[in-house]
């Protein structure tokens, strides 16, 4: 995990967001939520560089340089802010949901995060979500799927294959103990690329065990799910 110094318990680890200031920006980084996707390693070698000290380093580009690598970041564990007046990334016009091969959900658009008591988790354009019901870190994906072994081809029944979903806010609900509740507009995509629904509402499995995947069939009843 970048930037541990050795000294760390796991859990004092996985609560830090750090903080990394350049131009008139500020990059938040949030260890919980990193699956080391690298999208920001890639897309801006020069600030995102996991052998340098400190590894994020927005000095060294210019700030729509930045702001474009760190919406790269599918899982939104890198934020960035204009100072201290907000986010500098565009809400997207439209929501995504795509599905990891053997992975997560990645979402992207104008979303919130709500518990299962209706708590809100959050404001923001990216997440990556757990879909194998292992993660230590739920609704969000920490890379357990890797240690269960979790498999699925991210294939999905096409639907309206070339509509596009209109615009408006996406709330994703983690429900007690069941799927995610999808409230608003989103195109899911499987994993090849391909839009495969439009929708307006459904509910995503996170158990893992569900065999019509990526929707809920109720099998968290079945299995004792418990989130």
């Amino acid at each position: 995990m970048y930037d541990t110094d050795g000294t760390a318990t796991r859990e004092q680890m996985m609560s830090k967001i750090k903080a990394y200031t350049g131009d008139g920006i500020t990059v938040r980084y949030e260890v919980a939520r990193c699956i080391h996707a690298a999208e920001c390693v890639r897309g801006l070698p020069a600030v995102f560089d996991p052998q340098a000290r400190p590894w994020i380093q927005p000095l060294r580009a210019a700030v729509d340089e930045v702001v474009a690598a760190v919406a790269r970041c599918p899982t939104g564990a890198l934020r960035v802010e204009h100072g201290g007046a907000g986010s500098a990334e565009a809400v997207p016009d439209h929501n995504e949901v795509r599905i990891v091969a053997d992975g997560p959900l990645y979402l992207r658009g104008d979303l919130e995060l709500r518990a299962g008591d209706g708590t809100s988790l959050g404001r923001e354009t990216r997440a990556a979500l757990c879909r194998c019901g292992a993660s230590q870190n739920k609704p969000y994906c920490d890379n357990s799927h890797v240690g269960v072994g979790f498999k699925d081809d991210g294939g999905c029944v096409a639907a309206h294959k070339s509509a596009t979903a209109a615009a408006g806010p996406l709330v994703v609900t983690a429900t007690a103990n069941g799927p995610l509740q999808c409230d608003g507009p989103a195109t899911l995509f499987d994993a090849f690329g391909d839009p495969a629904a439009a929708v307006e509402q459904t509910w995503l499995c996170r158990c893992g065990q569900s065999a019509n995947k990526p929707y809920c069939d109720g099998s968290h009843r079945r299995v004792g799910f418990s989130a």
